[in-house]
């Protein structure tokens, strides 16, 4: 079947000016333009470059999860602690990012099960204000590891981020402890903890909670890394390698256990659960 007998299939007896806009997407990396349908369906991976590109929260329970998951709330937190502003007030940024997605901050979690294997899943939305982790992400990331123990099962976290958010200032920065003791517990109670980095992972969450899974899964190409390259060659005055801070490089330094294609990947996350010994009580 031709694109043009596709895009009639989809759109019988439509006028011209009736065509939504979301019909066709380009790839961010080749730039081709695919057919939106057909690129969901493909897991949002582009058929002609292989790219992998960013979805939210939904798509990724969705992909992953058996059915019949559980969405958690989102613990409530103290919104503009420090009374920002930069161009916008800070309440009015998070005002737009909430009506611009499904949920109330960059990080959600769900109560599930992958192919079987109960977890709690977390997933990082970069579509909600670049990912950035304040003291809400902070808070949901302890009450998914917490819930976690309660239930007996891993917890499991796709990152999406770039870094702290700048307006909760040092109060961002202390929720990288924060998750780090919440990991802590994790260990202590014998419970996988499994990190999946998608892109980008930069800044804060690479520092902290996004490096230090039992495993740590990484998707084809994502970014990955804390400074920026530019930053970095700024500063040791050295060009740098070719592929630096991306899955690839960092998994051929040992830095990540395994770069997995979004097709393979809840397989994959199921058989280190069932390694693991995270098999959900029948």
């Amino acid at each position: 079947m031709s694109w043009l007998d596709r895009v009639r299939k989809a759109l019988p007896f439509q006028d011209k000016r009736d065509t939504p806009d979301n019909l066709w997407i380009s790839c961010p990396s080749c730039k081709e333009m695919l057919f939106t349908k057909e690129y969901e369906e493909n897991l949002s991976v582009c058929p002609r470059c292989d790219h992998h590109g960013r979805i939210g929260a939904h798509a990724r329970f969705a992909q992953l999860l058996d059915e019949g998951f559980e969405v958690l709330e989102t613990p409530k937190v103290k919104e503009d602690p420090l009374k920002f502003r930069d161009q916008k007030k800070y309440p009015d940024r998070l005002k737009a990012a909430r009506l611009a997605n499904p949920h109330p901050d960059a990080l959600t979690n769900a109560l599930g099960a992958i192919e079987g294997h109960k977890c709690v899943l977390g997933v990082q939305d970069f579509g909600f204000m670049g990912g950035s982790m304040g003291m809400a992400v902070g808070q949901t990331f302890v009450a998914g590891a917490d819930r976690a123990i309660k239930e007996k099962c891993a917890y499991v976290i796709c990152t999406a981020a770039g870094g702290a958010r700048m307006q909760e200032g040092i109060l961002s920065l202390m929720q990288m402890p924060k998750a780090t003791v919440a990991i802590q517990r994790l260990k202590r109670a014998g419970l996988p903890y499994i990190v999946v980095l998608t892109d980008p992972t930069t800044g804060g969450v690479t520092a902290s909670y996004a490096m230090l899974g039992d495993v740590q899964i990484a998707e084809p190409g994502c970014l990955i890394g804390f400074a920026g390259q530019r930053v970095i060659q700024d500063t040791i005055r050295e060009k740098l390698p070719e592929g630096f801070q991306r899955a690839e490089y960092l998994l051929e330094h040992g830095m990540i256990d395994m770069v997995t294609h979004r097709h393979k990947l809840r397989d994959t996350l199921a058989s280190v659960l069932d390694y693991l010994g995270a098999k959900a009580a029948a």
